[in-house]
Order: structure tokens, then sequence, then C-alpha cells
């Protein structure tokens, strides 16, 4: 099947700001013939990429087959939050799953920012740290505040601050508070320094090799138009992307589009949109979230599509834009984006072993930079029978869509619609 969108062109980058700025990266062979590796793995975006160097780091013979461009999809294309914690809060996620899983699930959130941090300085990326919580009203407000003397209580977690005054220039929030220990980054290099380390640890990467189907018998075979790979283990990380491939996966993980503007230089304007190089994500169900680039750019992302067809991405997420910062109306849009990510239905990633050699881990629900990039390792150590991480998430409840594939989307159109009424009128 063919994932790929109206104004998607085969084997290049969509025009985003980050492909105009990221770094140079050759183009890697498409897969032809017969391949032999340990471990198969099938997407080249965080998850994958980060599975190989793990498992190329320890030896392992492993073979990336990717559908289109190394980070090409959401990991190419997202807005660059590396976040704290899970999707979920922890409160919720006490209750999902009890205290001391809660507990894991936080630390295991907490290694996933470090293990971003540690591989960005590896590859010598700038990492900037802080990520706001912007609040429309007193009661999210409120609601922050505690949340965040939880965090230090209970889980000794002290990074979160009140937001400081004039850090947003709108007058759209009421509040909020900021995670100086969250940050943000440029993805698409992320992911190209995460494959030219694989590389450069053994791993091998083929391009323009979309996977149609998998087979097991003695070995496991991961068959393409032009070529096939025989292996013992498949990491299946195609995430919003891997379609049918694996029904018990698509059962429970939910392709969906996001987008993004970049404007013109702000120059000096730009400080009077954010005070300092932090990222910023609202209150609302459908999250608005920006941040300035490093040439001064302001960076917007917000509203949502389902299927593969984008809708005007410029009209659709303008009009949030400007909602918060209406002086930039004559701001020239530079480039407009949007990107396909997943989600689940409890909002936490799907992991699943679907096969007794097939290891699976998607659905990240917009938290995917760090989570995306700790599930590879989880799933290189699991491969490796070193489980109990990976173990850790594969435990949590994960519920199938209602409606099966063929009324998901409809299902969930009118969902989004009333959670997007709400935010409308601030309920």
């Amino acid at each position: 099947m063919n994932l790929l969108h109206v104004n998607d062109k085969p084997g290049q980058y969509p025009a985003s700001y980050y492909a105009a700025t990221a770094t140079p990266l050759a183009a890697f062979a498409p897969v032809k013939g017969q391949v032999s590796a340990d471990v198969c793995i099938i997407g080249a975006g965080f998850t994958g990429l980060s599975a190989a160097l793990h498992l190329a780091r320890a030896g392992l013979d492993v073979v990336v087959v990717e559908a289109q461009r190394v980070g090409f999809g959401a990991s190419g294309r997202n807005g660059g939050q590396v976040g704290s914690g899970q999707r979920l809060e922890q409160d919720a996620l006490e209750k999902m799953a009890g205290q001391d899983a809660a507990r894991k699930l936080w630390d295991m959130a907490e290694d996933a920012k470090a293990l971003v941090r540690k591989l960005a300085a590896e590859m010598s990326l700038p990492f900037h740290a802080g990520v706001a919580h912007a609040c429309y009203s007193d009661a999210e407000v409120a609601h922050a505040r505690a949340y965040a003397e939880k965090l230090s209580r209970v889980y000794g977690y002290d990074q979160i601050e009140p937001l400081p005054d004039g850090l947003i220039g709108s007058a759209a929030f009421k509040g909020g508070d900021l995670d100086r220990g969250a940050g943000h980054l440029h993805p698409l290099n992320f992911a190209i320094g995460l494959a030219k380390a694989a590389v450069k640890a053994g791993a091998r990467i083929y391009e323009r090799s979309e996977v149609h189907h998998i087979q097991h018998n003695l070995r496991t075979e991961v068959l393409t138009a032009h070529g096939r790979v025989s292996c013992n283990h498949v990491i299946l990380a195609g995430n919003g992307y891997l379609s049918g491939l694996d029904r018990k996966v698509a059962a429970r993980v939910m392709p969906i589009n996001n987008f993004i503007l970049a404007t013109e230089p702000l120059g000096e304007r730009a400080a009077g949109i954010l005070a300092q190089n932090v990222a910023v994500a609202d209150s609302k169900f459908v999250v608005n979230y920006w941040r300035l680039s490093d040439d001064k750019r302001l960076l917007f992302g917000g509203g949502e599509s389902y299927g593969y067809k984008f809708p005007d991405i410029v009209k659709t997420v303008r009009k949030p834009m400007l909602a918060v910062y209406p002086q930039l109306a004559d701001a020239k849009i530079d480039y407009a984006w949007g990107g396909t990510l997943a989600i689940t239905m409890n909002r936490m990633p799907c992991f699943m072993r679907t096969h007794p050699r097939v290891f699976s881990a998607s659905g990240y629900s917009g938290h995917g930079v760090a989570i995306a990039t700790l599930a590879g390792k989880l799933m290189a150590e699991a491969v490796r029978g070193q489980a109990g991480g990976f173990d850790v998430l594969a435990t949590l409840p994960q519920p199938r869509f209602p409606g099966g594939t063929a009324l998901r989307w409809p299902l969930l159109v009118a969902a989004m619609t009333w959670y997007g009424m709400r935010d409308k009128l601030g309920v």
C-alpha cells in the first residue's frame, strides 16, 4: 500500500523548514536480491534508527529497510519537542497501572530525555533546554501548579517553575509553567545523525524499499518489491506508516496528520514572540505548539486531519497561530508542511510482541521524540534477551479502536469534532 500524501514525492523529503536546513545525507540504495541479517528493522525513523544503533553497537548484524528516506515520516516533520514524562500525566498512570508501574514509567521517560541529550551531544546537534505549558484558564493554571508540586514531592522532579512573566508575547494565556528539564531540537537532523551513527557502528540501511509482506519459516523473510531480507528477528518501527503490515498493531494504532508553518525570519520581532529559546505547547485538547528556529522564524504547529489527504495547511494552521500572535498577521509564511503520526486509544505507546520473532513499538500520540528513541533502545535490548524495559510498556492495557479499521476514522473524526468544540468554547 502506497502511504504517500498527495504532496509527497517518492524518495524526496517534503518541502519543509527542516528539509531546507538539514545536514546532507546521501541516499541509500534500495534492497535488491537476497540480504541476510540477524535483525531486520522496518522503518528509519527515531524508533528504527535508535534500535539499529544500539543493536549494531552490541555487535549484531542489522539491516534497516525504509519505504522512502531516513526520517521521512513523523521523525523528520514534527515539532522537535522533547517533553518530560509519558503522554499521560502520572495521576492517570497511577490509576491505570498502579503506583509502582507509574514510577517505572516516569523513570523510563527521564531515561528517554537523557538518551536524546546524550545522542544529540554525540552528533554535535544543539539541544535547547526548556518547554513551557501555556494555560488559557485559571483552573488550568491551578492544575498545572498542583501537578508540578506532586512531581516534586512524589517523583523528585524539581525542574518545573511558574511561567515567567513576559516569556510568551501573547495575551491569550492566564499563565502556565516552564519545564527546564525538557527541551527541543531539529528533528530531521536528529534522525540523520542517528542514521550516520548506526551506519558507522555497522548497520546497513536501505531506502526506497517498502515492505509488502513478512513471512515466517525457519527464518523470517521481509519482502520488498525487488528484494528480501532473511533474519532471526524483526522490529516494526513504521508507526503511522505501518499500514496493514501487521493487523494486531493496526487495530490499536491509528495514523493521523498534524501540520506546521514556518514564518519568514522575524529578526528583532522574535524577542516579542518568545523572550527565551524555549518551546511551548498550549492546553487545548488538539494541541498548538511552537518555538523559534535558530534563524528566528516562528515554527507553529496545530490542526489535525485523518486519512492520507492534507487540507490547506496554511489556512488550517495560520488561524490558531494568529489567535495566539495576532501581531504576526503581516508575517510571510515561507514553509507549510504536514506529517503522519500515530495515536492509540489511551494515548500510551503500543508495545507488542506480534510473533515470537517480531517486536513492535508505535502510537506515541504526539510525544514521540524522546519515547520513540527510547523504544528503539528497549526493543534492541529485548532482541538480545533483556526485555524488562520493553515488558513494562507491553503490559499496559492497549484497547482496540472501536469499529475496526473501516469505522475507526469516522468515529475518531466525530470525537475530535466534539473536543474541538470544547476547545473553542473554553470548556
